[in-house]
């Protein structure tokens, strides 16, 4: 069964593909993020040169021009039809304990700017290092624990400013 899709380029061109098409299509990947797509024996290069997964945005360049992609699936078109907006999710401010462990490193200070994906702690739980990255970008406000503290579920490790 063919999953539809909904691409919208530059906020402007609509375009409707099944998943059966895009596998049809003749592109090879020449390294990451890269591609060689041959279309209608014409040639076109094409790199991602961002991506948002959770947004499901992407900037693309082919052929040295960029376009903003966003792609919808169905879901994505049933939340919009019934007139439910999709913003953005609440921002996290706190990160707590989700289990009892020992603080083993922590890995900023506050007063930094850290961006999405930096690895703020490590809290040893069960034989097991657990590493916490930013769920966002921000600023550290506050870091409620020490390197060798003991931790249970729900204390607060790390604030960030709002």
């Amino acid at each position: 069964m063919s999953i539809p899709y909904k691409i919208t380029v530059n906020d402007t061109f609509h375009f409707d593909f099944e998943t059966e098409s895009i596998s049809q299509l003749n592109a090879a990947s020449i390294e990451t993020n890269k591609f060689h797509i041959l279309d209608q024996n014409v040639p076109y290069k094409a790199e991602i040169v961002f991506s948002d997964f959770n947004q499901k945005k992407y900037t693309v360049k082919v052929n040295n021009n960029t376009y903003l992609v966003t792609i919808s699936n169905p879901l994505d078109t049933l939340i919009k039809e019934m007139g439910f907006a999709v913003g953005k999710t609440k921002q996290v401010n706190v990160i707590k304990a989700p289990m009892p462990g020992l603080i083993l490193e922590i890995n900023v200070i506050v007063g930094q700017t850290v961006k999405e994906n930096d690895n703020l702690l490590i809290l040893t739980a069960m034989k097991m290092e657990n590493s916490f990255l930013s769920p966002r970008e921000g600023t550290i406000k506050k870091i409620a624990i020490s390197v060798g503290d003991s931790v249970v579920k729900g204390d607060l490790l790390i604030e960030f400013e709002h």
